[in-house]
């Protein structure tokens, strides 16, 4: 759990009510030693030392634990045991051991924390012993009991600090990876939609077209032969529509920013004819129609004469309605099949009208699908213009 790779600026706007806390305990602590012993000044390196770890400690916390407390008791040992100061224990490396505490807690593996702790505990400890020491018994104005107190408390709120921290980075990390994993799979899900409707879309209209030619071929080889155009034609749309939804995926397609309805009127007519078969196209734009809406009406429309191609028996007309009304465009796609439904060559994955009611709901419109009376089958979608 070890952040060993936090850089310097990110660091600094982390750290820095740390050391702004710090550089004001250790200003008032100079004051206060200008009415003490000169020796007390000796302690300034290890306070700087430990301040220092205190700030840095996020990028290697289990390492700044331990230099800590080799620096306070360090410190300590070395100081006492030359007779250079009397007393140590000062607030400012009590603060530090705290915050160091804290963050080892917060970051660090559960082994290395309480090593960690330990040892900052331990170290502090030391210097309360030492400090002791140097008071005669009966002048010893803050007592063991007291110390302990005082080192429980500290330390307790650090570990506290630290794991309350602990607990909210991992419900932080569970909520990004839901959030992760919830815009993966629409992610997934918006590209299945588009690879099926743009796939399977020009594909069935190559295989239509050459199951015309192959019934034919023997009687007529010159009408057969009119097929092959159509045919070249779809799947050259089929490899077009394909790279502009790769070029989609990685960034490079430029999205269309503006399509007027004549542009729409005609993109749907397109679509019928790549289609092919007798059907019956009205299309009724009055108002105008947003792209990004656009291009769901022609998904929605290709989607439905592909299902009516691939699944209808006997179908001898399709009537395609594309109009708008009261700020909403509906779509209308209706065959008079005999309501049995074909087994389409290569198989369904039953996922076309899954895709297109997906598709509208995201629009924040509504979706039906099913049969018409005793035959046929019907397609509606309305898409508010404004949603």
């Amino acid at each position: 759990m070890e952040n060993g790779y936090l850089g310097w600026r990110a660091l600094a706007r982390r750290q820095w009510p740390l050391a702004t806390a710090l550089v004001l305990l250790l200003f008032f602590q100079m004051v206060a030693w200008r009415g003490m012993a000169p020796g007390m000044w000796l302690l300034l390196p290890a306070d700087l030392i430990v301040c220092v770890l205190a700030v840095v400690c996020p990028r290697r916390p289990f390492d700044a634990a331990l230099a800590a407390a080799i620096a306070i008791a360090g410190s300590s040992l070395l100081l006492h045991g030359l007779r250079l100061v009397e007393i140590g224990g000062e607030i400012v490396p009590l603060a530090a051991a705290m915050a160091i505490t804290a963050i080892t807690v917060r970051q660090s593996s559960r082994g290395r924390a309480i090593i960690g702790t330990a040892a900052l505990a331990c170290a502090w400890a030391v210097t309360a012993y030492l400090d002791r020491q140097a008071y005669a018994e009966d002048s010893d104005p803050v007592g063991i009991g007291n110390i302990v107190a005082i080192m429980v408390v500290c330390f307790g709120l650090g570990v506290g600090t630290g794991l309350y921290f602990r607990a909210r980075d991992r419900e932080r990390r569970r909520s990004e990876s839901a959030s992760v994993a919830a815009a993966q799979q629409a992610e997934r899900l918006a590209l299945a939609r588009e690879l099926h409707d743009v796939v399977a879309h020009y594909v069935t209209g190559i295989v239509v077209h050459s199951q015309a030619a192959e019934a034919i071929a023997d009687q007529n080889p010159d009408a057969a032969r009119q097929v092959l155009p159509i045919i070249t034609a779809s799947g050259h749309e089929a490899l077009a529509a394909m790279r502009r939804l790769v070029g989609t995926l990685r960034g490079t397609e430029a999205v269309p920013t503006s399509r007027d309805n004549d542009e729409l009127t005609a993109q749907i007519k397109r679509t019928v004819d790549q289609v092919g078969g007798p059907v019956r196209l009205d299309v009724q734009l009055s108002e105008a129609v947003p792209p990004e809406l656009a291009q769901s009406v022609i998904r929605l429309v290709q989607e439905s004469l592909t299902n009516a191609r691939k699944h209808a028996a006997g179908v001898r007309r399709i009537d395609v309605d594309v109009r708008t009304s009261d700020g909403a465009v509906r779509v209308r796609v209706a065959d008079d099949g005999t309501g049995q439904h074909s087994s389409p060559v290569g198989g369904s994955g039953g996922f076309g009208l899954v895709g297109m009611r997906e598709r509208v709901e995201l629009l924040g419109g509504t979706f039906s699908a099913g049969p018409t009376g005793g035959s046929g089958w019907t397609v509606v979608a309305e898409l508010p213009l404004g949603g």
